[in-house]
């Protein structure tokens, strides 16, 4: 009986091509929308798993309060890892500290390449369970030994055994190779981490560190067996507590597992991250699977008629509604397998853009049963939801009505099709006015006065070979013509990361504020092209600007001075003048109010701000300067950054989102339309008839085509005017999510209605026309 069922299947589908086509075609790309989002939420919640042990792994973060206001934050002092692996033995199996990722230069020989890596304690390589292909997980036990990534070996040694050959790091110390680790995955924290020094090694300034409130590493532990996490963050809360005297501070543990989804903190507590967007994408699948469900319900039950006498003739010859379910269900099976089939393919094709896009490096995973299992079950249910519906509508008529030949569907008969199509569409309107949101936020935040001209800065870090040497630098790089200006400064531009807090004349003992705290040379503020509001900008014609400082708008406001100028503060222990204010800069999160900042005219360096004189072409301008830092340190590779590149990155989560969200709306759009241009063409073939008549009777095309597009636009009028009050509460919500956001402009809506019924009428117009254009004469010999 099953393969009865199948060959009727199939006959059905050879004999209606077109329909046919639009079914697999609208079914395929919901099937593969669907899996490229599975795939990449499989991806986004197995993030750390390729740890072994990952359910066990912690992230130890600390919670400010000051001034009744709290704040989560990854950055811990030092002492807490002491703290942790002394006295809380019997819950921890390992604790390690762990310095930011950072670029080191590794030379072997004459080769010298650059390594992102980071120092870490003698337990990282076994807490994360690293897979040795050379040495043990023991090495960093050694101050003088360290771990290579296998991809960095090979670049260093070719096919040859790395361990036990000698590296030189940055210039300053000769290392042993302990062993080569395999490359972590794209989907872990530590992605592209190349080399792992060891902790204990005296170029690491953090290991000697011992004041409770400099929080400058980050910190992870893995519990023994029979510890839970909330029990251990009870245990562990209060630890610094007795060591901070200015604000409060609560250690919690939050889980690895949970450390790429659940990024947002509110009292302490993990609320939210990019975990919000894996129900999006999720409910977007879903939603774009159901609108080729919808059309195929559409199209089968619009054709009912055409089938109407097979299944009176099947009824009377003694066939069961039950028999006839199961020959429509068999038919919505066979065309889902087909869909399944051709999704595989454009899930080929398209996974190298849509990794790019992503920023994932995901595959087929062809060789697991799992994928196949999960694969063929949501086939089977595509093809029963998308079959179930036609299946009993279809089995139900009368025999005896449809073998007499009164049997018509009737004007009500439509209505769960209209109903259809409105929920199609309304979907597509709400995807689409959805990106639109997105991008104006992305772009209002890009349109956000900066504060500093970033165009043509470039920012290059200060090697140890340069050290010593920004006088001479500085005239060699002037004398080049290539550059406008050059200053040092501890901090890029378009970051500050340091936050301590200052003391001022008048202040409540009670107000703690922490103040992005920059130093910079004399040259900063003309180099960036800052605007100074109040003052003066450092200046060498006073040498006592080294113990000055310049703060920014928000910073005076706190401070509350009528006049800021000549005001004094005192930070790290030592006196600063005040000369001037500056206008504020967005140098953190352009989604967020700006921040209190505040420069100084002295301390460590660790940058050189450059800006390339205007007109000289950027790679000239690189080669030059390139050349000068040759001069001075000729062993380190000339590395640099655009500022507006690293500007950038700032939206670029933000962007991928809005990328994906709008190839999402796109073929929301295009399986609606591919639906309504198979409903069309059949509107029009079941009023062949009625059409001649027509235009017998002196109707112009005009008319015709507006008789057969009038529906389609009123359903889909009523499908924006559903979609706009949805779209705009969710995307409301979404934006208050930004303290710094855009508005929902009126025009967004009208142009996205617009925009529906301009594709509405151009995808329908083509069967309307290709109908009113046909000749009366063959029209009305149709039977």
């Amino acid at each position: 009986m099953v393969k009865n069922f199948l060959t009727i299947a199939w006959r059905n589908l050879q004999k209606s091509k077109i329909y046919s086509f639009i079914n697999i075609a609208g079914l395929a790309t919901g099937i593969a929308v669907a899996l490229l989002i599975g795939l990449w939420i499989w991806d986004e919640v197995s993030f750390n798993s390729y740890h072994q042990n990952h359910g066990r792994i912690a992230q130890v973060m600390v919670t400010q309060t000051l001034n009744n206001e709290s704040g989560t934050e990854e950055s811990m002092a030092i002492p807490v890892s002491k703290g942790l692996r002394s006295d809380y033995s019997d819950d921890i199996k390992y604790v390690s500290s762990v310095s930011w990722k950072n670029d080191h230069l590794v030379s072997v020989g004459e080769k010298k390449l650059s390594a992102s890596g980071f120092w870490a304690e003698q337990d990282f390589p076994e807490m994360f369970t690293l897979k040795m292909l050379e040495g043990g997980r023991n090495a960093l036990k050694d101050p003088s030994t360290l771990l290579l990534s296998n991809s960095f070996a090979k670049a260093l040694f070719g096919n040859a055994k790395a361990t036990g050959k000698i590296v030189r790091v940055d210039n300053r110390q000769e290392m042993t190779v302990g062993g080569v680790y395999e490359d972590l995955p794209h989907n872990t924290s530590f992605y592209s981490t190349m080399i792992l020094l060891p902790w204990s090694n005296k170029l690491n300034w953090m290991n000697t560190q011992t004041a409770w409130d400099n929080h400058c590493s980050g910190l992870y532990i893995e519990l023994n067996d029979h510890a839970d996490f909330n029990k251990i963050t009870a245990k562990i809360r209060n630890l610094p507590t007795p060591h901070i005297k200015e604000w409060k501070e609560e250690l919690l543990l939050h889980p690895l597992d949970k450390v790429h989804l659940y990024s947002e903190f509110e009292n302490g507590r993990a609320t939210g991250g990019r975990i919000q967007f894996v129900w999006l994408f999720g409910v977007i699948g879903v939603f774009v699977l159901l609108l080729a469900c919808i059309n195929f319900m559409n199209l089968s039950t619009a054709r009912s008629e055409k089938r109407a006498k097979e299944v009176g003739i099947r009824k009377t010859m003694g066939s069961l509604r039950g028999q006839l379910i199961w020959q429509f269900l068999s038919e919505s099976l066979l065309f889902a397998f087909l869909s399944f089939l051709l999704s595989l393919v454009l899930i080929q094709i398209s996974l190298p853009y849509f990794n790019d896009l992503a920023d994932k490096q995901m595959s087929i995973p062809w060789g697991q049963p799992v994928f196949w299992s999960i694969a063929m079950s949501f086939t089977l249910l595509t093809g029963i939801v998308s079959g179930s519906y036609p299946a009993f509508y279809l089995s139900s008529f009368s025999p005896v009505r449809v073998l007499k030949g009164i049997f018509r569907a009737g004007r009500l008969a439509s209505l769960p099709r209209k109903v259809l199509v409105v929920t199609q569409f309304a979907v597509s309107i709400t995807l689409i006015i959805g990106t639109i949101i997105v991008f104006r936020q992305i772009q209002y935040a890009k349109n956000r006065p900066v504060g500093y001209t970033r165009e043509g800065l470039i920012i290059v870090p200060l090697s140890q070979g340069l050290w010593g040497h920004y006088e001479a630098i500085r005239n060699d790089m002037l004398q080049t013509g290539a550059i406008e200006n050059i200053a040092e400064s501890s901090q890029s531009p378009a970051n500050f990361n340091n936050n301590n807090s200052i003391e001022w004349r008048g202040k409540d003992p009670g107000l703690i504020v922490f103040f992005r705290d920059v130093n910079v040379t004399v040259d900063f503020g003309k180099t960036i092209g800052w605007s100074i509001k109040e003052g003066r900008d450092f200046s060498k014609d006073f040498p006592s600007d080294s113990a000055a400082a310049i703060v920014n708008e928000t910073a005076a406001k706190i401070m509350g001075f009528k006049k800021t100028e000549g005001e004094v503060i005192k930070y790290n222990d030592k006196n600063y003048s005040i000369i001037g204010v500056v206008k504020d800069m967005v140098t953190q999160s352009p989604y967020e109010p700006l921040q209190p900042s505040v420069f100084l005219g002295d301390g460590w360096m660790g940058a050189v701000t450059i800006r390339i004189k205007p007109g000289v072409p950027v790679r000239d301008a690189l080669s030059r300067i390139g050349s000068v830092y040759k001069k001075y340190d000729p062993d380190t590779p000339f590395d640099y950054k655009f500022i507006d590149d690293e500007y950038a990155t700032k939206f670029s989560n933000e962007e991928r989102i809005g990328n994906l969200a709008s190839v999402f709306a796109i073929l929301a759009v295009f399986i609606s339309c591919l639906g309504l241009f198979g409903l069309a063409s059949f509107v029009a073939e079941q009023r062949t008839r009625e059409i001649g008549v027509r235009k017998v009777l002196g109707a112009s095309v005009l008319n015709i085509w507006k008789m057969l597009s009038v529906d389609f636009v009123l359903l889909v009028i009523i499908a924006c005017l559903i979609a706009v009050p949805i779209a705009w509460y969710f995307l409301n919500q979404w934006l208050l999510n930004y303290k710094y956001h855009t508005n929902m402009s009126w025009w967004v809506f009208v142009l996205t209605g617009i925009g529906a019924l301009l594709i509405t009428i151009f995808t329908v117009s083509f069967q309307a026309i290709k109908a009113a254009l046909t000749n009366p004469v063959k029209s009305l010999r149709t039977e």
